[in-house]
């Protein structure tokens, strides 16, 4: 049996509409520590607005979020914000800021987190870039990066701070399949070594098999499946079959 301080993040009944369209009901779910859970779900099923619910982006209609057994949605907005230094979230297009250097997007989230020194920053930044294989880039704007590059450097921003959580939407998009795998090893490896907690929504299979724990398949704004991943990929439900054939056949 799972001991509750194990859980990092615990969902309970959240309900999240827009107008006449309801994306999520009732949805329950957790994550223990130094877990990877990955969010599956057809698009426009509420994957992303799960994350944004989670950091506080969007408030639901209904629900309890809790992380560290702290209800998110009871936090005021000053102890909202105190969370969020200790979570980092992946957009898809890894969000940097293209008139600062790969050097100066990393600084930027340290000088308004944390209380470093010039020579402290310096240090950990090359120490993060190393993390993701890419010290030499430090130098570099975005516009001089590849997709993958980009990827791997919007991640060590995310890192920078030290987070407990990560929250990751669809990391792989728009990458080829080498630099896919490429980073969702670095997923992998950054739990193994940081035992960082991670909530990956993605429609990936080769990404959640590397990193999964364990998995949620949401449809129908519903929590319709969870378990491992040879669980869902070899269930005989006709949806999930013919979901999972389909994301083989694209890969």
């Amino acid at each position: 049996m799972v001991m509750a301080d194990t859980r990092l993040v615990k969902i309970e009944n959240l309900s999240k509409g827009f107008e006449t369209l309801q994306v999520l009901e009732n949805v329950s779910l957790y994550t223990d520590v130094g877990e990877n859970l990955v969010v599956f779900g057809q698009s426009g099923t509420g994957k992303s607005v799960l994350l944004k619910c989670i950091i506080g982006l969007l408030k639901p209609e209904t629900g309890k979020i809790y992380i560290h057994n702290e209800n998110v949605l009871d936090m005021t907005t000053n102890e909202l914000n105190k969370l969020r230094k200790k979570i980092g979230f992946l957009f898809q297009g890894a969000a940097l800021y293209d008139s600062m250097s790969v050097r100066e997007n990393l600084e930027f989230p340290m000088k308004r987190h944390m209380h470093l020194t010039q020579s402290e920053m310096s240090d950990k930044i090359v120490n993060t870039l190393e993390m993701v294989s890419l010290a030499e880039a430090i130098d570099k704007m975005p516009s001089e990066l590849s997709g993958g590059m980009r990827k791997r450097i919007g991640l060590a921003r995310s890192i920078i701070t030290d987070p407990e959580l990560m929250l990751y939407d669809e990391p792989t998009t728009g990458l080829d399949p080498i630099t896919s795998k490429e980073i969702s090893e670095l997923i992998l490896n950054l739990q193994q070594k940081l035992n960082m907690t991670s909530i990956v929504v993605t429609h990936d299979l080769i990404c959640a098999q590397i990193i999964a724990d364990r998995a949620i398949f949401l449809r129908d704004a519903k929590v319709a499946f969870e378990g491992n991943i040879n669980e869902l990929t070899k269930s005989s439900d006709p949806f999930l079959k013919n979901f999972f054939s389909n994301e083989i056949i694209k890969a």
